[in-house]
């Protein structure tokens, strides 16, 4: 496998398009993640569960291992090839979600939310690091906030085009898929998202390309410990990683929460179509998130090249977080249908645009050898 030289990297349009590459293995990611959110009634119907085993379905099946295989894919990522690395991620969770589509009972489907994870774990810090020895500091944030508005063009798409698929899976009654047989609309929209993947997979062998390292160590071959050497530096700058950790966290919780029950809470409030639900939240997602993530990274950059402050990525992120509390209590305190679906477009955009420049702090603050398992 040839690897990108920095002169190459500094000429052409070749690391922008890994970006776009990049981006479109995290928007499949995300709509592989997010489809079960349009699903929570037929599967909770067929599979005669409850509202708490369905959030346990969302979060922490997929949580689980998605954070658990995080650092040691992550090791790997700060010492072999990162491509490859992404590539064995996207086909494993790709194929775990179509698994998802052949689940007779909760605790199978709950093992393919399991594998979901374990596959994404592979993609953010290998994208990053890879993102990162592509780019100049100086376009950095607005490189990773490129790549950052992939959940939210994922998202927004899962809301969209699942919304309509789910539809019109409905309206089809009995659906009979080649090899698996009988199935119903919620297991065949699995595996009809998990299938896009696949193929991605194998593109990626054939048009991206492992770039050099940069400031890469003499000792190179010498494998990174967590506990020996990231971990000891991450609490000698306790301060700026707590901080960060805690911030980026709690934006999270905001994101993924809403992302998970908003359509149901449309449908059960307002008695909306499932169809009608996906696609007013997935404009809005579409719309707002990469809006967000883009006035974040703008943002950081002039902070940082304008006005010299060498924490501009940092105050970038707590001022888009600022505001982020009462626009999420407005959605449901408000009970008027329009106003509720405005403020989700607000939501949106704040909780978007601190994710590209809190990444990008987090890269520049980290020794390059580092960033993968510190990410």
């Amino acid at each position: 496998m040839r690897e990108v030289s920095q002169s190459d990297v500094k000429s052409g349009l070749y690391p922008w398009f890994v970006v776009i590459v990049l981006l479109v293995a995290y928007t499949l990611s995300f709509i592989d993640r997010q489809i079960i959110s349009l699903l929570v009634d037929p599967i909770r119907d067929d599979l005669k569960i409850s509202d708490t085993q369905i959030s346990l379905l969302q979060g922490l099946a997929f949580a689980l291992f998605y954070t658990l295989m995080g650092i040691p894919i992550a090791k790997w990522a700060d010492t072999r090839s990162r491509r490859n690395i992404i590539v064995a991620g996207v086909f494993v969770w790709s194929l775990m979600t179509a698994f998802c589509g052949i689940a007779k009972n909760y605790w199978s489907l709950f093992i393919g939310r399991l594998g979901v994870g374990v596959g994404e774990a592979a993609l953010s810090p290998a994208s990053y690091s890879m993102i990162t020895d592509y780019f100049p500091p100086n376009r950095l944030s607005t490189a990773l906030s490129l790549y950052g508005a992939g959940p939210y063009i994922g998202s927004g798409l899962a809301y969209l085009l699942g919304g309509a698929t789910v539809s019109y899976l409905d309206s089809l009654g009995a659906i009979n898929m080649p090899v698996l047989g009988a199935v119903s609309s919620w297991q065949a929209a699995f595996v009809i998202v998990g299938a896009p993947g696949l193929i991605l997979a194998l593109l990626m062998l054939v048009l991206v390309r492992e770039p050099v390292r940069k400031f890469e160590r003499p000792d190179r071959k010498h494998e990174v410990s967590f506990i020996k050497d990231v971990a000891p530096f991450m609490i000698k700058h306790a301060r700026f990683y707590l901080c960060h950790a805690c911030a980026i966290g709690l934006v999270s919780l905001v994101a993924y929460s809403t992302f998970a029950w908003l359509p149901s809470y449309f449908i059960r409030v307002y008695g909306m179509p499932v169809g009608e639900v996906g696609r007013n939240i997935g404009l809005l997602i579409l719309i707002f998130g990469p809006l967000g993530i883009m006035a974040g990274a703008r943002l950081a950059e002039y902070l940082q090249n304008k006005k010299s402050y060498i924490d501009g990525a940092m105050r970038s992120v707590w001022i888009g977080t600022f505001l982020i509390t009462p626009a999420v209590i407005g959605i449901t305190a408000i009970r008027t249908e329009v106003i509720s679906f405005s403020l989700v477009g607000v939501v949106f955009f704040l909780v978007a645009f601190p994710f590209g420049s809190g990444v990008a702090a987090l890269q520049m603050a980290t020794p390059p050898h580092f960033r993968a398992q510190a990410s």
